[in-house]
């Protein structure tokens, strides 16, 4: 089956060409001769799987007879990273369209997003959070919404986007086209897709969830205090040329690149406490091969994607499968072969039981000839809790001891008679007098970013919170 059996518009068809499509995924030649009929379609489809371009390509296909100036389709997803991936997909596959699409996400300037609406960008591709900030303001139409996709579903829920998307379902027109995409089918998945969909066309559903297949995965048993050593090992020794890897927090994900780099490897961290700008130049760093190493948390298992990625670590053993899936399917992607490394400690065998009933298959174990197991560290890439709160209450004390002593001071020089004219009687000056400033600014730089002359794109610059 190739492309031009779905009798896509031709500006399409040598869009796909060009970056080198040839055939259609199966996810894709089962969800889009459905779609493109207008039936609603519901997919449990993983990542690496193609299914992006499986609502896109239907959604693009309508659109470009259309005219412009109204925004007639919304793409939900749960992280800013896999939103900006959405759109620059959507721009090679419409380059030669006069389609157009934008970011709506969190951590970025208003103002360019507001412009997106204003100007009636063709396709919306938004997290919740940021686009419910704009649904405050007159300007976020979307009354003319005719296609609505949720990508990433199951994470979304996970994330407790449901009250959001229940909020947004509720400002956009009833009758349109739902494509509900999700790499699980949980019963609150399946509760929400009932009430979203009507008649879907229904894609492997009864699919067990597993990596693709070609990814080699494996298992490094190694004690907790010992994973930084080993990783380093494995670098040094040419086992892996880059490496995605993926920590259990944001703390451990710091200290992970930071010992890297000490060790002279190129290396950066991606998580929710960055900036979006220090994110996006993390994943371009990376994408670029100016960073041989990617640290991340689990916001970026389902937002990055890396072209022929040979290697995904798991530094932690993920509590949950699912999450194991979706990391090491940022490898193998579009048919092609990858390997994934866990590094397994002790205290998490039953973590690693618990993927293997999951995926239905025993890992293999391996060690790391003349690796030194048994070798004493006193590197440690997370500060335990109870050491933590100990040193915060420690700060807190000492704040208060020197606020009660300047306090002392102040009350010392304000309390005496002041030295006035000869004879009379001085003028003090109160206490604690005086006045306080406080400054502000606007976000970050702005950015406009677009594949096509910048029709198309997501805004750059600032920080704040992930949306």
């Amino acid at each position: 089956m190739s492309f031009s059996s779905f009798h896509l518009d031709k500006s399409l068809l040598t869009g796909l060409k060009e970056l080198g499509f040839t055939r259609p995924t199966p996810i894709q030649a089962d969800a889009i001769p459905p779609a493109l009929e207008g039936r609603d379609v519901l997919a449990c489809a993983s990542t690496g799987s193609g299914k992006t371009a499986a609502f896109l390509l239907p959604i693009l296909h309508k659109l470009i007879e259309r005219p412009r100036g109204t925004t007639r389709a919304l793409v939900l997803t749960p992280t800013r990273e896999l939103a900006s991936q959405i759109v620059e997909q959507l721009n090679g596959l419409a380059m030669h369209t006069p389609v157009t699409a934008w970011a709506i996400i969190g951590g970025v300037g208003m103002g360019p997003q507001e412009h997106a609406f204003r100007s009636g960008m063709d396709v919306l591709v938004a997290t919740p959070g940021r686009l419910l900030d704009h649904m405050k303001s007159s300007y976020a139409k979307l009354s003319g919404i005719e296609y609505l996709v949720l990508d990433e579903a199951d994470r979304m829920l996970d994330m407790g986007f449901l009250p959001d998307i229940r909020r947004i379902l509720k400002a956009i027109p009833s009758k349109r086209q739902t494509f509900f995409f999700s790499a699980t089918i949980p019963a609150p998945i399946a509760q929400l897709s009932s009430q979203m969909l009507h008649n879907p066309a229904t894609i492997n559903l009864d699919r067990t969830s597993k990596p693709a297949v070609g990814i080699t995965q494996a298992l490094y048993p190694v004690q907790q205090e010992l994973k930084s050593s080993l990783f380093l090992e494995l670098l040094k020794r040419g086992e892996m040329k880059e490496a995605l890897v993926f920590t259990r927090t944001k703390h451990r994900a710091n200290r992970l690149a930071e010992y890297l780099v000490r060790n002279g490897i190129k290396a950066e961290r991606i998580h929710g406490n960055r900036s979006q700008p220090q994110r996006t130049e993390a994943l371009a760093g990376f994408k670029s091969g100016k960073y041989r190493v990617l640290v991340a948390t689990d916001i970026a298992a389902r937002g990055i994607d890396v072209e022929a990625l040979g290697h995904v670590v798991n530094f932690d053993v993920p509590p949950a499968p699912e999450d194991y899936i979706h990391r090491v399917g940022r490898t193998g992607r579009a048919e092609l072969t990858g390997e994934a490394f866990t590094f397994v400690a002790p205290e998490e065998e039953g973590d690693v039981k618990g993927i293997e009933r999951a995926i239905n298959r025993r890992l293999p174990r391996v060690t790391l000839p003349d690796f030194d197991y048994a070798a004493r560290t006193t590197q440690r890439l997370e500060v335990p809790i109870a050491e933590r709160i100990a040193g915060i209450r420690a700060k807190k004390a000492e704040d208060r001891a020197r606020g009660a002593a300047k306090k002392q001071r102040q009350g010392a020089s304000g309390g005496g008679s002041g030295c006035g004219r000869p004879g009379g009687s001085g003028n003090a000056r109160p206490a604690g007098g005086g006045s306080a400033r406080s400054g502000g600014g606007a976000p970050g730089g702005r950015s406009a970013g677009g594949a096509r002359g910048g029709r198309s794109g997501s805004s750059g610059g600032g920080g704040g919170r992930a949306r």
